[in-house]
């Protein structure tokens, strides 16, 4: 039997906990993202063993990061979040607060990239 490691239940609270105290960034990138406007479901605050992904494509097993701030000085944690993201066969993309604020447009683009 294979071992769950998507959404498990000891992470649920933070989970419900972040979706219910979105960024503006994450706010923003929602609107655009949402109710398949870009052709596939995204769902907000998954999580992958102890990680949770900010937001989530399952058909195309695509993680969309949004980095702030709070970012720098941890590379170092982010780049195990990454290479553990992709050691499950996903693919992750991030962004910065100011490319969404910025940018939207060419966040999208860079989104639907990785979407064909």
């Amino acid at each position: 039997m294979k071992n769950k490691i998507s959404n498990l239940p000891s992470l649920k609270a933070h989970r419900q906990t972040l979706r219910k105290n979105l960024t503006l960034q994450e706010i923003i990138l929602w609107s655009k993202i949402k109710d398949g406007q870009l052709g596939y479901k995204f769902r907000r605050q998954h999580s992958f063993g102890k990680y949770i992904a900010d937001f989530y494509c399952r058909e195309k097993k695509l993680v969309i990061e949004i980095d702030g701030s709070q970012h720098i000085g941890q590379e170092t944690y982010d780049n195990e979040r990454t290479k553990f993201f992709k050691s499950l066969g996903l693919k992750v993309i991030r962004f910065w607060n100011n490319e969404i604020i910025k940018n939207i447009s060419g966040v999208i683009s860079k989104i639907q990239e990785y979407l064909i």
